[in-house]
């Protein structure tokens, strides 16, 4: 056998026992007389030890043409360490080794297998396979997989079912573009790989299968933006003869499951706030509510005197930044000038100091006395200490800029603690947003999604008015779930699409298979996908999903390692019947 045990298994009650291990070679201590190799592998790390005394000759030398990351198995005695090392679980004993055979040698890595590293992004991408060693992102993913044991465990105990749907479909135009597979077999045509696996799942509920889920790949070729990748994994979960609240609860149910299982945490309230309160109070639809800073309108106390840059805007609205009144005027013209970038957009920000003694000192100071800057103050819940910080112009443009701000600075004032996890539920979306470009509305979340109860009459007088029967599962700041009530019958599905702009030849082409399910009985039904990588990420205090999966796509959607997308030959493009004009 290779092993007879772990290198991280070992302790002080083992010293005596004959044992074999086998791993990677860490680090390399050689005194001439004395050499010690640390061997290591995924359950943690062991010393070897070889010396001129109690070690044959040739063993020892044998141990001196070791290098780092050589694949090794050693078989000796436990023997207890005289300087013991309390950051190693093996520290207080060594193997005194009588035998070692070296699996494979290997060549020296272009980054040090260690948990603080020298290899940059890139390099690391390139050699995953490397960088899977390293603590930090081997126990990323051995703790992805404990979330998503307990995701199945909590779903199984509540009379989930498990079902695997299809990864080759059919396109369709709504959301973000597919990845399209040529198929040999059927001239011309092609499968599309899923973006979600919505129509099937809907399909399950119409065969019976009233509690689905599935931990399944999903894929989308869109344009990437931070921290996203092409193919991504979902829980995805519907249920039978449901309302938005038995959803909501079995859902908060798993999370608390997750939050108590996997951090040790009890969290007993998700507040539930509708999308419009969303975007006036925190200006996104996704709200981080671990701190405060809610926004506060301004119009009325801002717009009656000779600031025209006030008068001027549609929104004038400003957060109290709590203890903020001792950033330095430089500190503050750097914020000005973090709001002033392209990535963010603002022309200026407007500032007053809550001084400690009652007065204010603002940058307007011209246009606006005491009494006036007491109002901004009471309007945006600012006390002695905070500064308040206030942008203008375009509604939704500037409810953006300030959100952004309020998330910049709760970064640099430690608001943002990994360790705390405050969940809530977004309610009452739109149903469909206003599209400037193709001039038509789309659904906001899919086409399946209901409207709520009583609202399906306004969508031939006021379509933008009509609210979603949906939801969405926000966690520090991030959305990690979302879902609604499906349509289940086949007239409101038509009307739907018909508001969609779809003829009734292009619904059936696209989706008469769900229309024709329908007519046999489709039960009242709807679901939610939580994003399995953010989730796991937010769980394990990180924001960055890339150490939680094994192999990521870079920013740009490719994977170096294996130099993916790639050519393919012209022979595989005949049989495709595929002809590319470059």
């Amino acid at each position: 056998m290779y092993r007879s045990h772990n290198c991280g298994e070992l302790r002080i009650a083992d010293v005596g026992k004959e044992v074999t291990l086998s791993g990677w070679v860490q680090r390399i201590k050689n005194r001439g007389v004395l050499n010690w190799v640390v061997v290591r592998d995924r359950y943690g790390t062991t010393q070897l030890v070889f010396d001129e005394e109690r070690s044959a000759s040739d063993l020892l030398e044998q141990s001196k043409t070791l290098g780092r990351e050589f694949v090794i198995q050693a078989e000796g005695k436990v023997i207890e360490r005289e300087s013991k090392t309390k950051s190693m679980a093996t520290g207080d004993i060594e193997i005194l080794v009588t035998k070692l055979t070296v699996l494979n040698a290997a060549e020296t890595p272009p980054f040090t297998i260690e948990d603080e590293t020298d290899g940059g992004d890139d390099i690391r991408m390139k050699y995953r396979y490397l960088d899977i060693r390293r603590n930090p992102v081997k126990n990323s993913l051995i703790f992805r997989h404990k979330v998503a044991m307990e995701v199945r465990k909590y779903l199984s105990n509540q009379d989930f079912i498990e079902v695997e749907t299809p990864y080759l479909i059919k396109s369709t135009p709504e959301g973000a573009r597919d990845f399209v597979v040529p198929s040999r077999m059927n001239e011309g045509q092609f499968y599309a790989l899923p973006q979600s696996p919505q129509t099937f799942k809907q399909l399950l509920m119409v065969g019976g299968m009233d509690k689905y889920f599935q931990i399944v790949k999903c894929f989308r070729d869109e344009d990437l933006r931070a921290d996203r990748q092409p193919e991504f994994t979902q829980i995805d979960c519907e249920m039978a003869f449901v309302e938005q609240e038995d959803i909501l609860n079995t859902f908060e149910g798993l999370t608390r499951h997750l939050l108590k299982e996997v951090n040790g945490v009890e969290v007993d309230k998700f507040p539930r706030v509708l999308y419009d309160d969303a975007m006036r109070l925190y200006g996104n639809d996704k709200p981080d509510i671990r701190f405060g800073m809610e926004f506060g309108e301004l119009n009325k106390v801002a717009q009656h005197k000779e600031f025209n840059v006030f008068n001027k805007a549609e929104l004038v609205v400003g957060i109290a930044v709590p203890g903020a009144n001792t950033f330095t005027r430089k500190e503050i013209d750097k914020l000005i000038d973090w709001v002033r970038r392209p990535q963010v957009g603002a022309l200026g920000m407007v500032y007053v100091r809550c001084n400690e003694d009652g007065t204010f000192k603002s940058s307007v100071d011209k246009f606006y006395d005491q009494d006036d800057l007491a109002k901004w103050a009471e309007k945006t819940g600012a006390k002695a200490g905070d500064l308040i910080c206030v942008l203008s112009g375009k509604k939704d443009k500037t409810r953006a800029q300030l959100s952004a701000l309020r998330m910049e600075l709760a970064e640099r004032l430690g608001l943002r603690k990994p360790d705390e996890f405050a969940p809530l539920w977004v309610i009452d979306f739109p149903l469909l947003e206003w599209d400037e470009e193709s001039e038509r509305y789309h659904a906001m979340h899919h086409p399946f999604t209901s409207p709520k109860p009583g609202q399906l009459a306004l969508l031939a007088t006021n379509p933008g008015d009509v609210k979603a029967n949906a939801y969405d599962l926000v966690l520090n700041g991030n959305e990690i779930g979302g879902g609604s009530i499906r349509i289940h019958d086949k007239e409101t599905q038509a009307l739907m699409f018909d508001y969609l702009g779809f003829t009734p030849e292009e619904a059936k082409a696209q989706f008469g298979f769900l229309m024709d399910a329908f007519q046999y009985g489709a039960p009242p039904h709807g679901g939610l996908a939580f994003g399995l990588d953010r989730l796991v990420a937010i769980l394990g205090g990180q924001e960055t999903i890339r150490d939680f999966i094994a192999f990521p796509k870079n920013n740009s959607g490719r994977d170096v390692m294996i130099d993916a997308p790639a050519t393919i030959d012209n022979e595989q493009l005949k049989e495709l019947n595929l002809k590319l004009d470059l």
